[in-house]
């Protein structure tokens, strides 16, 4: 299939009622097993990439390994840079051929959030088929090495967030309802499933203007993540599960083999850990068949 970008595939999401798995992924291994589920559930799908692992891996190679994989499979499949601060960035993994980026000014004030938003959708809607991701309050948590505490997250602020959605020209849009990045610290986070219902209905209440993301998605209790996708969320982040996934996989792979020197054994036991995380995510999300 063509790779795409992600506004079509979350238009026909938020409208149908169910969610696009967003699935942050560290290496190729974990981007062959999300997209061979994908395939396996026919299912559109989106592999993201926070900053740290895409300099890492380099935005070249990871731009040539999705485009091998997803141009085989016969199902939408993006690729995403998530949570990316650094507009010049942005524009650089978006002419290597990211079909779809965040530009994450949630810590700036709204005027300048707005303003280099617009910057980046500019840039990138110019290249053509190519998507933004933007983002109204701070999620608390850990995302790419850096902490947002609790006390220095902020909500969303549902009267600014058709303004925020039309002045930045952005595609999708992350409302911050209080989700976090990586693991919950309380059983009953604080979900403010109100808000993040007012804000559906004001920036698509009468027609899908920019799909609602929701960022956070380990940890939660399996009726918050439908709720929150009967209210809208078209787009759903996970990252720290696949970690868990592939870390715990490879040490009890390497724990219970330890006189055994196979890196390709590890690998497939790492895969198969990630395909199973990752089925019991379109479980929830109800996007199986939607490809």
């Amino acid at each position: 299939m063509p790779v795409v970008s992600a506004k079509k595939m979350l238009v026909d999401a938020a409208t149908h009622g169910y969610s696009v798995g967003a699935f942050n992924v560290t290496n190729i291994i974990q981007m062959e097993a999300v997209i061979e589920t994908a395939v396996a559930r026919r299912t559109p799908v989106i592999v993201q990439t926070s900053v740290t692992p895409t300099k890492f891996l380099h935005p070249e190679v990871l731009v040539a390994a999705y485009r091998a994989l997803a141009q085989k499979a016969p199902v939408p499949v993006c690729l995403h840079l998530d949570h990316c601060t650094d507009a010049d960035y942005c524009r650089h993994c978006a002419s290597l051929g990211y079909t779809n980026v965040m530009f994450d000014g949630s810590k700036l004030d709204f005027e300048e959030n707005v303003r280099v938003t617009r910057e980046v959708a500019d840039f990138c809607h110019g290249l053509g088929d190519v998507t933004v991701e933007g983002e109204l309050g701070t999620v608390s948590g850990v995302e790419d090495q850096v902490r947002v505490a609790e006390t220095e997250a902020e909500l969303c602020d549902p009267a600014r967030s058709l303004e925020f959605v039309q002045r930045s020209g952005v595609d999708l849009f992350a409302p911050a309802i209080g989700t976090a990045h990586g693991v919950y610290t309380t059983e009953n986070p604080k979900i403010d499933f109100d808000r993040f219902e007012k804000i559906q209905r004001i920036v698509n209440g009468q027609t899908v203007k920019a799909p609602l993301i929701v960022h956070g998605g380990t940890g939660l209790k399996p009726e918050v993540v439908r709720r929150l996708v009967a209210l809208g969320g078209a787009k759903f982040n996970v990252s720290t599960d696949l970690k868990y996934a592939l870390i715990d996989a490879t040490y009890d792979y390497i724990t219970s083999h330890r006189n055994e020197y196979n890196p390709g054994k590890i690998d497939i036991a790492a895969r198969q850990a990630v395909i199973e995380r990752v089925n019991c995510w379109m479980d929830l999300l109800g996007c199986e068949g939607k490809a």
